[in-house]
């Protein structure tokens, strides 16, 4: 189902149309080239011109540049009040240097600045100069990682905040053939029955007559204790473990 990793609570910022990415390693790359595949405008910046240069050779559609981006004059040059959002992809291994850019690019004006913290300490940093939103690509990647090896059942995740998810899972062997107004989920386990997938569509708001097959899954929403006291394979400490407590 793909949900979104940047928050499903948070306001979307579909009126952006022109990104900046400052810092283009592995992650800004990313960033840049996502954004290019959905249709926005996007500038790329970095202080290594190697990298500036590998990435010209590309012919990406995209102006990139080399700029100091610790140097406010530099980034006022490159018309950065023009830009919808910032983000600071700055590396790990450059931790002044991706605050100090932060804290310029707040400061010339821009409204949404997103910024890639590598630690909590980064990310309380990133905040305190100005920093709109905060993400932690690896730590997140890392505890995806480890969903996927211990809740093995649980097809896609989504948080809503430390207690509560949204989850996508295989119709369990219990649930074949049964109706969801026969699976009393809410009265039984307080559980809610979003959305049923077969064969790649999704029924919203599935009538509770509807019979659940083999091959099908469902998307479920409720508390993450009562989740994992349906029939599909994950303990409780496998989604609490990785709830919003521990995700900053």
């Amino acid at each position: 189902m793909n949900f979104p990793s940047f928050g499903f609570g948070r306001k979307r910022r579909v009126e952006d149309r022109h990104f900046m990415v400052i810092g283009l390693g592995r992650f800004g790359q990313a960033v840049v080239r996502t954004l290019i595949d959905l249709g926005f405008e996007v500038m790329g910046v970095d202080c290594d011109e190697k990298i500036v240069e590998h990435l010209v050779a590309e012919q990406l559609p995209m102006p990139i540049v080399s700029v100091d981006s610790t140097d406010p004059l530099a980034l006022r040059q490159l018309g950065m009040q023009d830009f919808d959002t910032v983000i600071v992809a700055i590396g790990d291994d450059f931790l002044e240097q991706s605050v100090i850019t932060t804290l310029h690019v707040k400061d010339l004006g821009v409204r949404h600045v997103v910024a890639k913290a590598s630690s909590d300490i980064h990310g309380t940093l990133l905040k305190k100069v100005g920093a709109d939103q905060v993400v932690y690509p690896e730590k997140e990647m890392g505890m995806e990682l480890a969903r996927s090896l211990t809740q093995p059942n649980i097809l896609d995740r989504l948080e809503l905040d430390a207690d509560n998810s949204i989850v996508e899972v295989p119709v369990p062997n219990e649930y074949f053939g049964k109706t969801i107004l026969e699976l009393e989920l809410r009265r039984q386990y307080n559980v809610s029955i979003l959305a049923v997938e077969t064969n790649g569509k999704y029924d919203v708001n599935p009538n509770p007559s509807m019979q659940l097959q083999k091959g099908s899954s469902i998307i479920l929403i409720g508390t993450n204790r009562d989740i994992c006291r349906l029939p599909i394979g994950c303990a409780v400490s496998d989604l609490h473990a990785f709830s919003g407590n521990q995700h900053r």
